[in-house]
């Protein structure tokens, strides 16, 4: 929980503080003075006896007990004035804007580390050092510009990035957004993203709380606490979007499995946001869109209704919404002709519905009211209106106003004329309302935000019996690659089903076991990796000549220590995959299998554990599901079959967090079932 002498101070020390407003020291001050921080205020310099008209102590000992220190002084002299802080004046909130530490070096990492372990001892919160600051409704305690409107109702931002915490914060204000609070982390020694996300969890009341919260996170030190705060509020009834920097990775990354190569963290990032329900962004624009449609109504079905007096942005709004699988339908209700009417002659209301660059507000008015009313088919509305800098367009802003505060359905405003209509834009935002510039950005972010609304991932645990047999044989087997045997008894009590099989020691072993599961066979060198790759993979082996030749070729290679025979299973080739991605759990994989793995990738994935349901939506995600349920009088496969199956090995993997990398590889798929061919489970304990 974060200290409310760091959110609601009584009294803050500014030390560093100037008179010069271009220092990190001197602007604070006066961004605490001009935005009427409530209680006290006290600076410290060495060299002044007054600051910006507040007095000014030459050494930190002579300041009276503060609640919040804002520290902005060279790195080497910050731990003696927490230390008197912490100590002497029961400072229990703390700001350092000071670089130098472990973003530097070594050594300033080990000064970062006695800073938290100081302020740790009293309890206290620390956010920094090398950030920008907090704002929020109670003080503005950042150094930089321009500081938002702040509203308890606005946006809470929490900020990996300083600078861009401001980019973002500059290109919102233009949009209508507004604040609730904004945290910047900096290098995130004791309070990171994770923690503010927790705070605002812990704190949240539906009643006087911001329900969206957006994040620009650079590294994600700790997935389960992000995704236990994430859902909780999402839960509570909170919208979240976050921007993931730092999504490319350089070099290669060696593996030794299928899920192993196509792994990566970044993946692992989409599959935690996904879990959670927070919706990804790929760039500032972006995120503040989303952020704007969240102060809207909620979108509940995909036929929007593009209302405009402009052709050509309604055209790209139309295709960018279609492609994302949203719908503009054609407007064919008996009431259309009634509306037509009421228009100029030459609009048109099939949808979009174009009332002419000479539409007027009156118009816009009628055209609104029959979507909301009449057209039951229209789920929401999107009302592009500029102008060519020939006329005001005030009363029809008023219109759209009036019209979002009242109508059930939602209303979006595209307002492309950021020149032309400048005043009127403003307007429209004092009014508390949000826009939108770009009708392309507003699409996009509209199809995101309403696919998220309507995913849901179910991390619900697939129940087995054997649970405990699955513990024994993690428990007993060493690091490194599962024997055939211990792989076949871990999916037999995972209730995976497998082709029969049996691994061969010696020539008696094989003979007998030929007769057991009958020919056609096939014949697997047992220790090699990736067996085809030496040519370990013998098929269709229909009698003892053959079976007895190619036990003794296989045996020659050197990494082959047994032979594994199978019986011969047709059937399209599926995959099931699991890869440990640190400290963000098991991402699981399905897919087809075989060669196309490499070839198509055409995967899905998700964060273990989750259901059957879930599975069967990942399945249903592949550009290969048309094959799976059988196209041109090709048989599909048993799709439930598949989705079970996958939802298992996300339990499996759930129960036995040891497995590292897991490959069924491949499944062999028809309608009457599904049987797994070849396995590898490697185990990092």
């Amino acid at each position: 929980m974060l200290h409310t002498s760091l959110l609601n101070p009584k009294s803050i020390v500014v030390i560093g503080a100037s008179n010069n407003k271009k220092t990190p020291g001197g602007s604070v001050l006066n961004n605490l003075l001009t935005h009427k921080f409530k209680g006290d205020i006290y600076a410290v310099n060495p060299k002044e006896t007054e600051v910006q008209g507040v007095k000014c102590y030459q050494d930190i000992s002579d300041v009276p007990s503060v609640d919040l220190a804002i520290i902005a002084i060279a790195a080497k002299y910050t731990l003696a004035t927490v230390r008197t802080l912490c100590r002497e004046k029961n400072t229990r909130g703390f700001i350092i804007f000071s670089a130098g530490f472990s973003e530097k070096d070594t050594e300033g990492a080990a000064l970062e580390k006695l800073l938290c372990e100081e302020i740790n001892t009293v309890n206290g919160s620390l956010l920094g050092p090398n950030n920008i600051g907090l704002m929020n409704s109670n003080y503005a305690g950042v150094f930089t510009q321009p500081i938002p409107k702040l509203d308890p109702k606005g946006v809470d931002f929490i900020s990996g990035s300083g600078a861009t915490a401001v980019f973002i914060i500059e290109a919102a204000m233009a949009s209508g957004l507004t604040f609730s609070s904004v945290f910047s982390v900096g290098n995130s020694a004791q309070l990171g993203v994770e923690e503010v996300l927790e705070h605002l969890d812990e704190t949240f009341d539906i009643n006087t709380s911001s329900t969206t919260k957006l994040l620009y996170i650079e590294s994600i030190s700790n997935p389960q606490k992000l995704l236990k705060h994430a859902k909780s509020l999402i839960a509570k009834g909170c919208n979240i979007a976050a921007i993931k920097a730092g999504s490319s990775e350089d070099g290669s990354r060696a593996a030794s499995s299928h899920t192993g190569a196509l792994a990566s963290s970044d993946l692992a990032v989409d599959a935690l946001f996904r879990k959670a329900g927070i919706i990804r962004c790929h760039g500032r624009n972006e995120l503040i869109s989303v952020a704007s449609i969240f102060s809207y109504r909620k979108l509940t079905g995909k036929n929007i209704a593009i209302i405009t007096h402009a052709g050509g942005p309604a055209v790209m709004l139309t295709d960018v919404l279609s492609k994302n699988g949203l719908s503009v339908p054609e407007i064919t209700n008996p009431k259309s002709e009634e509306l037509l009417t009421k228009l100029y002659p030459g609009s048109s209301v099939t949808n979009p519905i174009d009332f002419l660059a000479t539409g007027t507000a009156e118009q816009l008015s009628d055209i609104i009211d029959y979507c909301e009313h009449e057209f039951d088919e229209i789920d929401a509305m999107v009302v592009i209106f500029g102008s060519p800098g020939l006329f005001e367009v005030y009363d029809v802003y008023d219109v759209l106003s009036d019209k979002i505060n009242s109508c059930r359905k939602p209303i979006y405003p595209v307002l492309p004329s950021v020149v032309n209509v400048k005043d009127e834009i403003n307007y429209f935002i004092n009014k508390g309302h949000i826009n939108f510039s770009d009708e392309v950005d507003f699409g996009n972010a509209l199809a995101k935000v309403y696919d998220t609304n309507m995913l849901t991932i179910d991390d619900s645990i697939v129940k087995t019996e054997k649970q405990q047999q699955i513990r024994s044989i993690i428990d007993g087997a060493s690091d490194g690659y599962l024997t055939p045997e211990n792989v076949k008894d871990l999916l037999i009590a995972a209730d995976i089903p497998m082709v029969q099989e049996k691994v061969c020691y010696s020539e008696s072993e094989l003979l007998t076991a030929a007769v057991a599961l009958e020919f056609p066979l096939v014949m697997k060198s047992v220790g090699p990796i990736h067996k085809s790759d030496i040519g370990g993979v013998v098929l269709n082996i229909t009698n003892n000549k053959d079976l007895l030749q190619h036990y003794y070729t296989l045996l020659k290679h050197p990494e082959t220590t047994a032979v594994l025979i199978q019986q011969m299973k047709k059937g399209m080739e599926l995959f099931i995959g699991a890869k440990k991605e640190g400290d963000f759990g098991h991402l699981v994989f399905c897919g087809l299998g075989g060669i196309f793995i490499e070839v198509l990738k055409d995967v899905q994935c998700e964060l273990a554990p989750f259901s059957k349901d879930t599975a069967s939506e990942m399945i249903q995600n592949l550009k290969a599901y048309p094959m799976l349920k059988g196209i041109r009088n090709q048989e599909g496969v048993d799709i439930e079959a598949y989705a079970s199956i996958t939802a298992k090995i996300a339990s499996l993997v759930t129960i036995a967090p040891e497995i590292s990398e897991l490959d069924l590889n491949p499944l062999l798929g028809e309608k009457t079932g599904i049987l797994t061919v070849d396995a590898r489970i490697c185990i990092e304990k």
